[in-house]
């Protein structure tokens, strides 16, 4: 009969052995488990604003679609102030594990690193994408008092009364003051800023104390269409689907002129790729069955991969500091 080759290690040593190879077994498995079974409890996810704006109303239908999804409720947690920094930042140090999330937008992204001049973190660096959910182009409306219903009339109409009309945004070195400053510039028209906090803006917009500003689609839809504001042009390279009748600045004979809102999902730097991809995948899962009413409420939905999502958000730093410099706007 044929003998089992002796083994080179001693009896007592072979237990050992066997005993590490057994517990590195049971060691890697929970772990495996543990990673595979993510979501295991609630994800929060901050919005850096204010509940009913746009990023919070964005977040929480997204949000809603991926509870149902995976099996664990996505709550939303609005951290604001500070121009969307103390959300960010709160998410900035949050534990990479992809239980502390962002829905973040264009200002606290990529305006302002600029804007801000002591910013204690750098969101391009400590934040990773995850994936981008719609495109919000701005729309230039104005107050139905000013005898303007398109653009080229409005130009006429603004260098015709240079400094008599105001123009609000929700705040200094937002995407409502930039884009109407990038307006001004291109135009040369001479046209006054009035920085509000908010919705404040809109308020005073729709009473006549200001004859007209760039908002986000989903804030003045409802006023467009019961004839409270008029739209004039949208400041999107693309006309919005939400406004299809609306035409362009670009089209309009400023080619480049693209200055909008967009908003998107991010993690703490160091969050697992797995985690990553399988976020990335339930958002893109989600937007088809939400496409229609973002549509309607005036968002246009994007998606996409996390590379993407990371190269376009470096793209509009770079655009957007060039523009906040040029204006001279800071925030301190």
């Amino acid at each position: 009969m044929k003998r089992d080759k002796p083994s080179l290690l001693p009896r007592p040593l072979l237990g050992l052995a066997a005993a590490l190879l057994l517990a590195a077994g049971l060691g890697a498995a929970p772990r495996a488990q543990a990673q595979a079974a993510y979501p295991a409890k609630p994800v929060r996810v901050v919005v850096a604003f204010t509940a009913g704006g746009t990023t919070d109303i964005l977040a929480r239908a997204v949000t809603q679609q991926m509870s149902e999804k995976l099996g664990q409720p996505f709550v939303i947690d609005n951290k604001p102030g500070g121009g969307g920094n103390i959300g960010t930042e709160f998410v900035v140090r949050a534990p990479a594990d992809g239980y502390t999330l962002i829905v973040n937008s264009v200002g606290p992204m990529a305006v302002n690193q600029t804007l801000y001049k002591s910013l204690p973190y750098d969101p391009l660096r400590d934040l990773v994408p995850v994936v981008q959910i719609a495109d919000v182009p701005n729309v230039l409306v104005v107050n139905p008092e000013v005898p303007a219903k398109t653009l080229e009339e409005f130009i006429a109409y603004a260098k015709a009364n240079p400094n008599k009309l105001n123009y609000g945004s929700t705040g200094i070195g937002t995407s409502s003051h930039l884009s109407s400053y990038m307006l001004g510039k291109r135009i040369g028209a001479d046209t006054l800023h009035v920085p509000y906090k908010g919705a404040n803006a809109l308020t005073d917009l729709l009473a006549g104390r200001i004859q007209f500003m760039f908002a986000t689609i989903p804030s003045v839809i409802p006023h467009i269409r019961a004839g409270k504001l008029r739209a004039i042009a949208v400041s999107s390279l693309k006309r919005s689907r939400s406004l299809p009748d609306v035409p362009t600045v670009a089209e309009k004979g400023f080619g480049d002129f693209s200055a909008g809102s967009w908003f998107g999902f991010f993690a703490p730097k160091g969050t697992p790729a797995p985690v990553i991809a399988l976020l990335n995948k339930s958002v893109n899962d989600a937007l088809p069955s939400l496409e229609a009413q973002m549509i309607r409420e005036g968002a246009d939905p994007v998606g996409g991969t996390p590379e993407q999502f990371g190269k376009f958000t470096r793209q509009e730093y770079e655009k957007w500091k060039s523009i906040v410099r040029e204006s001279g706007a800071t925030a301190e």
